[in-house]
């Protein structure tokens, strides 16, 4: 593994050359740039982007994550590239991942991928305190196939009919197609209206593409459909009022996973719902608790509906960012699996960063043949990965990322004949970055 993964870091490397010259998109995104970055020629203004961080007291407690969701407001918010034209503002954000893993035992497999992600918004205000925000937000995750990367004991979603097992799905060409209206209503209290074709319901944390405690993490975490799978969901309309640190909101959405074609726009539905509570009593602190009530989510069980229960909380400082969270998936009817995640990056100087991730999960989907005497058996899977990036500043805005990241697992002792009895994984990746 070690010859190949030598091998790939070159290739990934060289992947970036010729996007760097272009936009960039990124599957592995977070909302701040890092420290040892040039400021944003923004910085101290009321920043259009960090849309509802005026509504928060005292200002600046909490910044943009995905959808509606909040962080810790020392990481900064959303940043990029900005253009002012008329009562606008405009902002370009993404990045590229070039990455190349190798996932060990028997059922692991390996291969090349693209992770991307590009973002256009913009923002203008009103007499009276109103601002209105549009984003867009786009993806060439559906290069990879239907059946995305390896990631050995991830689950969720299928591929040609057939449900995806030790595979990271790809996300779909369009992440978020939305728009936000808030508007102050006296004493402090800002409500705010939220909603669109694609976009993200008040449930779970900020999505991990978002999160710069995931930031250089080349791999999605194993209990995505846990916390964070709804991140892109076709039709939300969201709620809520925003206070002195608190965020109460609540959406109606679909509930049912983004299909396999990969490349269009699919019928917006409104079938579920959830409620958040978001509290972020100083900068460096932001907790969230939210409850769905999602309709017939995964095809791989029809007619089960789910409820979902997410807990988090995030802590930023200087250069560290970290989130621990919890989350209960009860199908109804069926099993109720819970799983645990703790995720950390620390900008360690200019150049040097340390990241690691976490999880242990409880899954039910690692045979998914009828056949198989394991069929619809739960086993707890613990996943431990960590990894080093080397950071090179391209300009004020952009940047080059190398590294790598080893992870190891604990499970059973039954999956020893599928899984082999101590499975390591390897990962390498370049990635390309504008504005976080």
């Amino acid at each position: 593994m070690t010859k190949r993964l030598m091998l790939a870091a070159v290739a990934a490397a060289a992947l970036t050359a010729f996007p760097a010259a272009a936009q960039d998109h990124s599957d592995h995104d977070a909302p701040a740039p890092t420290p040892t970055l040039a400021p944003d020629p923004m910085a101290g203004m009321d920043m259009p982007m960090d849309h509802g961080d005026h509504a928060m007291a005292p200002a600046g407690n909490a910044s943009t994550g995905s959808g509606t969701s909040r962080l810790p407001g020392a990481e900064g918010g959303m940043h990029g590239l900005h253009l002012s034209t008329g009562d606008w503002m405009v902002m370009a954000h993404g990045s590229l991942l070039a990455a190349y893993t190798d996932q060990g035992g028997p059922r692991g497999a390996n291969g090349a991928y693209i992770g991307s992600m590009a973002m256009l918004a913009a923002e203008r205000s009103f007499a009276g305190g109103a601002k209105l925000s549009l984003h867009t937000m786009f993806s060439l995750d559906p290069v990879n196939g239907q059946r995305g990367y390896a990631n050995l004991f991830a689950t969720g979603e299928t591929a040609h009919g057939m449900p995806l097992v030790d595979r990271q799905h790809p996300h779909d060409l369009f992440m978020e197609l939305s728009a936000r209206l808030d508007v102050p209503l006296g004493g402090g209290v800002t409500g705010f209206v939220y909603g669109g074709p694609v976009g993200e319901p008040a449930l779970g944390p900020s999505a991990f593409v978002h999160r710069r405690s995931a930031r250089y993490l080349p791999l999605s975490p194993i209990g995505h459909h846990w916390f964070d799978s709804t991140h892109v969901t076709y039709g939300v309309v969201t709620g809520g009022i925003a206070t002195g640190g608190v965020q109460l909101e609540a959406s109606a959405f679909r509930g049912r996973e983004p299909d396999e074609r990969r490349w269009d726009l699919e019928t917006p539905a409104l079938d579920s719902w959830s409620v958040r509570g978001t509290w972020s009593p100083t900068p460096n602190w932001t907790a969230q608790l939210s409850y769905g009530r999602i309709k017939a989510p995964e095809p791989q069980h029809p007619g089960e509906d789910e409820r979902r229960t997410t807990a988090s909380v995030h802590y930023a400082r200087g250069g560290f960012s970290a989130m621990l969270g919890f989350a209960v998936k009860d199908r109804v009817p069926g099993e109720t699996l819970t799983a645990w995640i703790a995720e950390a990056n620390w900008d360690l100087t200019p150049h040097h960063s340390l990241f690691g991730r976490m999880e242990n999960v409880a899954n039910d989907e690692l045979f998914p043949d009828h056949a198989d005497p394991l069929h619809d058996r739960t086993f707890r899977i613990t996943r431990f990965e960590g990894g080093y990036a080397y950071r090179i500043a391209l300009s004020d805005e952009a940047e080059l990322a190398l590294g790598g990241s080893l992870a190891a697992y604990a499970k059973p002792a039954a999956l020893d004949m599928t899984y082999g009895r101590h499975p390591l994984s390897g990962t390498v990746f370049a990635r390309l970055s504008l504005g976080d």
